[in-house]
């Protein structure tokens, strides 16, 4: 008997018997028993499989060939046959001959394969070639998870020794980051893995436009208090929006894809506004809008009523921003205010805002060569004193007198 080998099949072949026991000659042979397994002598044993006679009465010198398949690739297997007539007497196991399970089917190239780097939301695609290394016929099937996908070639049938195919693998990055995959060619109950590689790459910039309050590059306002509102977009997603006024100031906006900037403090004359869009990669795209703080100062709610207008923190914000522009209008920084950012329904007004605000004034009228101006409550008293409207309405009055 005489075998050959290698991963996942092997190919056994033996010269048919043509006597009996008692060298009579033999004319009732049915079958064979092909014994295989790892141990020396695996023959008898549990693992064997039947192989038909194409006659009972085989000539001198027939050879039988059989192929065993779905064996662990790179094993070594010995195998041992026997003869079996039409009553199912058995004869003695043939002398054991051993070799390696091979493999039916070839993955090539062998190392792993780069597709490179892509741009999010591209693509590119490579190939590997399977081929039939044993003859016959393979049929089998390839997977690989995302980024990758398989294109063409799968799943693939190889029909005779030499036989090959192509198999396209793509790479598809959802993100700016390298991607690492197994490729798993799975034919006759046999795996082989191919790793491929991909660079995933984002050097888009977003998308980014200022629509309220104006599209305009220009915007003229007599509120001290700006909103701005616009629209960002990005092939992975923007994950910020920023604002910077250049006469002092900048935040967040809230949201993204549509976003809002409020409560941006303006100083009197032109104010430049630059809105800035950022991605997961660090790709930005910057908008700006030119606000001219001009007119008579409007404020909310005015006047305030005794008694019957609450003190909210947009009266504090609007003041402030007001003040500092009359300030940096006579060449004087603005203010450091306690509590910088006043958050409705969270920061409750106290005294010292309101002292800040007498204070951060009184430096605006010195500078311009006038005298303080003087208040109905001199003094407020931190837990004594209770802010009333007649306190903001005087602010606002000697504030429109500087404007």
């Amino acid at each position: 008997m005489a075998t050959t080998g290698g991963a996942g099949v092997l190919d056994a072949s033996w010269t048919a018997p043509t006597t009996n026991i008692d060298e009579s000659p033999l004319m009732d042979l049915v079958a064979y028993r092909v014994y295989f397994g790892p141990s020396d002598a695996p023959c008898p044993g549990s693992s064997s499989l039947l192989v038909g006679s194409p006659t009972p009465s085989p000539p001198f010198g027939q050879t039988i060939a059989f192929r065993l398949a779905g064996l662990r690739a790179g094993t070594l297997y010995n195998v041992s046959v026997t003869a079996v007539d039409v009553s199912g007497a058995e004869s003695a196991c043939s002398t054991p001959a051993g070799a390696r399970a091979r493999m039916d089917f070839a993955v090539g190239p062998t190392g792993p394969l780069s597709l490179g780097r892509v741009e999010v939301g591209g693509f590119t695609e490579q190939t590997f070639t399977v081929s039939n290394t044993s003859g016959g016929t393979v049929t089998g099937s390839a997977s690989v998870s995302a980024p990758f996908s398989l294109v063409s070639g799968n799943p693939f049938t190889l029909v005779g020794l030499g036989a090959t195919q192509t198999v396209t693998v793509r790479f598809t990055p959802s993100a700016p980051a390298m991607a690492t995959a197994n490729v798993n060619f799975t034919a006759n109950e046999d795996t082989v893995s191919r790793i491929v590689t991909g660079d995933g790459t984002d050097t888009i910039p977003p998308t980014l436009a200022i629509t309220s309050p104006t599209g305009n590059a220009a915007y003229t306002t007599s509120n001290p208090l700006l909103t701005l509102g616009g629209t960002s977009s990005d092939n992975t997603g923007v994950t910020q929006v920023t604002w910077a006024n250049d006469r002092s100031g900048g935040g967040t906006a809230s949201g993204t894809t549509s976003w809002v900037a409020s409560g941006i403090a303006l100083q009197f004359g032109a104010n430049v506004v630059t809105v800035t869009a950022r991605d997961a990669a660090g790709n930005t795209a910057t908008a700006s809008l030119t606000v001219t703080l001009a007119g008579i100062l409007t404020f909310t709610d005015d006047p305030l009523t005794a008694q019957d207008t609450a003190i909210r923190t947009v009266h504090i914000m609007e003041l402030r921003a007001a003040i500092d522009g009359v300030r940096v209008a006579r060449e004087l920084a603005a203010f450091d205010w306690t509590d910088p950012a006043l958050i409705p329904g969270s920061t409750p007004v106290k005294a010292i805002h309101v002292a800040e605000l007498r204070t951060a004034l009184s430096h605006a009228y010195e500078a311009a060569g006038l005298t303080p101006p003087r208040y109905s409550d001199p003094t407020p008293i931190a837990g004594l004193t209770v802010i009333k409207a007649t306190d903001l309405n005087e602010l606002r009055t000697f504030v429109r007198a500087l404007e």
